[in-house]
């Protein structure tokens, strides 16, 4: 499968590529800083360029099977606007114009799915994150609200506390209030969850809750 991945020099974007490459998918990443990556690979295209480019973002999603989106918002309360989410529009309207249809991507249980029942995660999260990252949960609103209002095959993990620890390979998943899923997971398993939704079904046009 040819996998077109946006945020491929991030702290899971790093594992999405090398999983999609041990697993023998071609590959292409946008990336504005090549030498972050540090990977080589026979059926590996690196494309250098910005979200902001409609043009190379539309060359990097032409003739894929499907994309995978592994960015997130900075942390840091000084960081103002939104170009994720315009970066997101931008990927949502190259996918429609090359007839790309599957998009799997991250989010957070700030956000609620419509097959969550009421649970504390969708209190407390949302209220945590404006006090401390108001921005970057103005961006994963965004970002999320490009794709689901969109006609496109998502699938999008939400996370809440993604770690450096070796994974596990123990992954639990569903709907909040539905499914028992905690908080903490690897970014290995992330994107070991992510890579796995390409040929798994289950969560099509859904946001399940991941962890360990």
């Amino acid at each position: 499968m040819h996998v077109t991945v946006f945020g491929a020099t991030g702290g899971i974007g790093r594992h999405v590529v090398r999983q999609l490459l041990d697993e023998g998918h071609q590959v292409t990443v946008l990336v504005r800083s090549p030498a972050k990556l540090a990977i080589t690979h026979p059926a590996l295209t690196i494309l250098t360029g910005s979200l902001s480019d409609r043009a190379a973002v539309e060359q990097a999603v032409t003739g894929a099977d499907a994309v995978i989106s592994a960015l997130g918002p900075s942390m840091k309360r000084s960081v103002t606007g939104t170009p994720l989410t315009d970066g997101a529009h931008i990927i949502v309207a190259a996918t429609r114009e090359q007839k790309v249809d599957r998009f799997i991507g991250l989010a957070t249980p700030s956000l609620a799915d419509p097959q969550d029942k009421p649970h504390w995660k969708h209190k407390v999260l949302p209220v945590m994150a404006r006090l401390m990252f108001p921005n970057a949960l103005i961006e994963l609103r965004g970002m999320t609200e490009a794709v689901t209002d969109s006609d496109l095959d998502y699938t999008i993990a939400r996370i809440t506390n993604p770690t450096n620890k070796p994974a596990t390979g123990h992954v639990r998943s569903g709907f909040l209030g539905h499914d028992r899923v905690g908080s903490v997971m690897s970014r290995e398993d992330i994107a070991a969850f992510l890579v796995s939704q390409l040929t798994d079904t289950r969560y099509r046009r859904a946001m399940p809750a991941i962890s360990n």
